[in-house]
């Protein structure tokens, strides 16, 4: 099930016999759409010109919900690398999306139905952004620690021309006197054999036979070289002139290997905490996002209804799920079955050309004879 209808339409006697009408219609022209009530409570209404304008503003929110509730799931798919089990792992509390839809119930306690429409959409619209801030900071937090373990990463795995040497070079490798240094150098493997050759003329006090390789790659080879100290800078700078690389070492004092071996456990710690609480948290959140985004659609619903069919509010709220070759049959039974049979009953109707339609209907709400709004669930949208 990845795309859901929620559609309003008028009522037809009672709700019983037009839900009963109803389903006898969708069996007839597509046996196999599964359909279920949308249970919407009796909200407070208040006046006509309130509810135009929250009409106006309807659409706007639910774009904003829907568009956090998208990168929430994003968050959890670069979490975990995939896509293919997020969708089966998504839920409202313990309740998988598809199914929280089609058995959707007004969260009384978080919303009630005294309350303003406008003030309902407010708490809305102010809890989401709330989280959404919250993830920004939360991802900002996970991504810098993401990026120190790459780093440290890179110091062991990068080129060797700008790889960090200490995690090559022991502390026996090194010899510092008073008079005499350790050099490493990067050798390209092409010009291995001139800089054996070579490295004692490049200028005087080399030590002669003091070249040890040390590591190699695809790419180069370290070396080291012991000069004296008065001469580091002539024999770099003749080095350089042949393209080899020098690098000046230092002994760590607490040894090269297992200082990065330390860093680099301290930050796959760090990074592994960070995750598994980002991971948690958007789990979390994507159901309180979610129930915010149905809730605010029931309430377009109900807007709409109200607008569309007349006060008191009476009509039928429903989930469709038609399969995508059956979705063109369906919505022309619903114009037949609201526009037809039930055209009385529409209070506020009028013919689509009526720009004063087209305004009440805002994004989202699909041009028909009766409310219809569209959720993609599992769609591009938020997968």
């Amino acid at each position: 099930m990845t795309r859901l209808i929620l559609v309003s339409l008028p009522l037809c006697g009672t709700v019983a016999a037009t839900w009963a009408s109803l389903q006898q219609r969708i069996s007839e022209v597509s046996f196999d759409t599964p359909t279920y009530r949308f249970q919407i409570p009796n909200l407070r209404v208040g006046t006509l010109n309130s509810l135009l304008t929250l009409g106006d503003e309807l659409a706007k929110f639910g774009s904003f919900v829907e568009s956090v509730a998208m990168k929430v799931r994003r968050q959890i798919e670069d979490l975990e690398k995939t896509t293919s089990s997020v969708s089966t792992s998504l839920s409202v509390h313990g309740v998988p999306v598809e199914i929280f839809v089609t058995r959707f119930g007004w969260n009384l306690a978080k919303y009630p139905t005294e309350t303003p429409l406008k003030d309902t959409t407010a708490i809305i619209q102010g809890a989401v952004s709330k989280l959404d801030e919250d993830l920004k900071v939360r991802a900002s937090e996970y991504s810098a620690v993401k990026s120190q373990l790459g780093t440290t990463l890179r110091k062991q795995m990068g080129s060797l021309s700008g790889r960090d040497l200490t995690t090559l070079v022991r502390d026996e490798d090194i010899i510092n006197t008073e008079h005499m240094t350790t050099l490493a150098v990067v050798v390209p493997k092409a010009a291995q054999q001139e800089w054996m050759l070579n490295y004692e003329k490049l200028c005087d006090y080399v030590v002669p036979r003091s070249a040890k390789n040390l590591h190699e790659d695809t790419d180069y080879l370290i070396y080291t070289v012991i000069v004296f100290r008065h001469v580091v800078e002539s024999f770099t700078n003749a080095a350089g002139l042949k393209n080899f690389q020098v690098r000046t070492l230092t002994r760590d004092p607490n040894g090269g290997h297992f200082a990065y071996r330390a860093e680099l456990e301290h930050w796959q710690e760090e990074h592994g905490k960070k995750r598994h609480a980002l991971l948690h948290w958007c789990y979390a959140t994507f159901g309180e996002v979610f129930s915010a985004w149905v809730h605010l659609c029931a309430i377009r619903i109900f807007v709409e209804s109200v607008l569309r069919y007349g006060l008191p509010p009476a009509f039928l709220a429903v989930v469709l799920a038609p399969r995508q070759k059956n979705e063109s049959k369906v919505c022309r039974m619903l114009e037949h079955f609201s526009g037809g049979t039930m055209s009385g009953s529409g209070k506020f109707w009028a013919t689509e050309e009526d720009p004063s339609v087209a305004s009440l209907a805002g994004d989202g709400i699909e041009s028909h004879p009766y409310v219809s709004l569209t959720l993609n669930i599992s769609s591009e949208k938020l997968a």
